[in-house]
């Protein structure tokens, strides 16, 4: 096996770039490696778990997060780790090719969202079919939808009188919160708790489940 770092700068049309900061490749004529890409737009949390997960992992890592603001704190995640960036920008996300150039020629061959709050562009998902998942904190079919994320699901859920709360990973078609359910943990909601309290009950089923249920798709492909 040989490991090899390299740096590499682009300049994409529309003020878009693309830059590998000390990317790690590997390289093995006798082992097939899957690279993912993980869609990021805020502090990283889910992000940050993936990559810890994945990291010495035999046959997945992550290879590039993808990320819509400039300022997020997931891009500090990937420069501690060491891992690509691709800022993206939304004309060219929407109107143009959604990045699927880029993303092939990273070599990318499925994508996690993790809090990425941007619709994926139909052209997207045609080329990544059954290889995009989401993580959605509660219970789908329930309190999904566009405008349900963070603290608003969380709020919708305390509001209703449920006594129960969750996540739910699940392949991304092209609607809201839609695609297949791969897999559901849930969570008690007490009467004492607030949106925050529930959303910390939340993060810790996304932490403790996320990366595993990644890794079990990966392998089926």
């Amino acid at each position: 096996m040989v490991a090899r770092y390299y740096r590499r700068f682009f300049t994409l049309k529309n003020f878009i770039h693309l830059y590998i900061m000390s990317s790690l490749v590997i390289q093995d004529k006798n082992h097939s490696y899957k690279k993912i890409a993980i869609f990021a737009s805020g502090a990283g949390s889910n992000a940050k778990k993936i990559i810890e997960y994945f990291a010495g992992h035999e046959g997945i890592f992550v290879g590039l997060i993808v990320c819509n603001k400039p300022g997020a704190g997931v891009l500090q995640i990937a420069a501690e780790f060491h891992i690509p960036v691709l800022l993206i920008e939304k004309e060219q996300f929407f109107q143009g090719n959604g990045y699927i150039d880029e993303l092939k020629d990273a070599g990318i061959d499925f994508i996690v969202l993790a809090g990425f709050l941007w619709k994926i562009p139909q052209m997207l998902i045609h080329a990544y079919r059954n290889k995009i998942v989401n993580i959605h904190p509660a219970l789908l079919p329930k309190f999904g939808g566009k405008g349900m994320y963070g603290s608003k699901v969380h709020e919708a859920v305390i509001a209703a009188g449920e006594k129960e709360s969750g996540i739910t990973i699940h392949y991304v078609d092209e609607h809201y919160d839609n695609g297949d359910v791969i897999f559901q943990a849930t969570c008690t909601v007490l009467e004492s708790d607030t949106p925050d309290s529930l959303a910390a009950k939340i993060h810790r089923l996304e932490h403790a489940n996320f990366a595993r249920v990644v890794e079990e798709c990966v392998r089926r492909l």
